[in-house]
C-alpha cells in the first residue's frame, strides 16, 4: 500500500464502519518522508510523503476508503522531563537544550527531551529536577527562527507567548 499524502487526523472525522488499523511509528520516525512499515494487523505500507516538512502526527489519517482507515500512533518512549518554575527558567532550560543540538518537545509548558543519560546527569547537576518518564513525544518544538515561517511554532515565539500570558 503507497501512501503519498496525509489526507486528515481523528479528530476532525468520525469513524463509522470503517476497519482501523494503526502504523505505529517512533517520535523520530515521524519526519521521515519514505519509509516502509507494517501496520499492526500485518499490511506493508510505504510512506513517500514528497512535500516539503511534512510531520506525521499523533491520530493523523493516512489511508481511508469506504472499508479502511489507517492513523497514526506515535509510540511512548523514555524521556526526560522537565517542569520550569518560570519563564526565565523555561528560556534557560530551552537555550541549553538547543544549544546541543537536541530534540526537544514541549506539552502543557512541560518539556520533554528522549532520554540521554548523561544529559539527565548534566539537567541534574544544573539544578533542573529532570524526572525520567514513558511519555509519547508529539509536539516537537521547531528551534530555528526563519523569517520564512508562516506558523507560530517556533521556540522563540512559544517562548514570546509564554512572556506575554497567552
Amino acid at each position: 500500500m503507497l501512501v503519498k499524502e496525509i489526507v486528515g487526523n481523528l479528530k476532525d472525522i468520525s469513524v463509522d464502519k470503517e476497519e482501523r488499523d494503526i502504523l505505529a511509528l517512533e517520535w523520530y520516525e515521524t519526519a521521515k518522508r519514505i519509509q516502509r512499515k507494517r501496520s499492526k494487523s500485518g499490511r506493508e505500507i510505504a510512506l513517500k510523503l514528497l512535500q516539503e516538512k511534512v510531520r506525521l502526527s499523533q491520530d493523523d489519517i493516512i489511508w481511508k476508503d469506504e472499508q479502511l482507515i489507517i492513523s497514526i500512533d506515535i509510540i511512548p518512549c523514555e524521556a526526560i522531563l522537565v517542569k520550569p518554575g518560570n519563564i526565565q527558567e523555561m528560556a534557560a532550560v530551552c537555550y541549553e537544550i538547543g544549544n546541543k543540538h537536541l530534540p526537544l518537545f514541549m506539552e502543557d509548558e512541560q518539556l520533554y527531551i528522549p532520554y540521554e543519560a548523561p544529559i539527565f546527569r548534566w539537567l541534574q547537576a544544573s539544578g533542573y529536577q529532570p524526572t525520567q518518564v514513558q511519555h509519547k513525544l508529539l509536539h516537537p518544538l521547531n528551534t530555528t527562527v526563519s523569517p520564512h515561517g508562516h506558523g507560530d511554532h517556533s521556540l522563540f515565539t512559544k517562548i514570546l507567548q509564554l512572556a506575554a500570558g497567552k
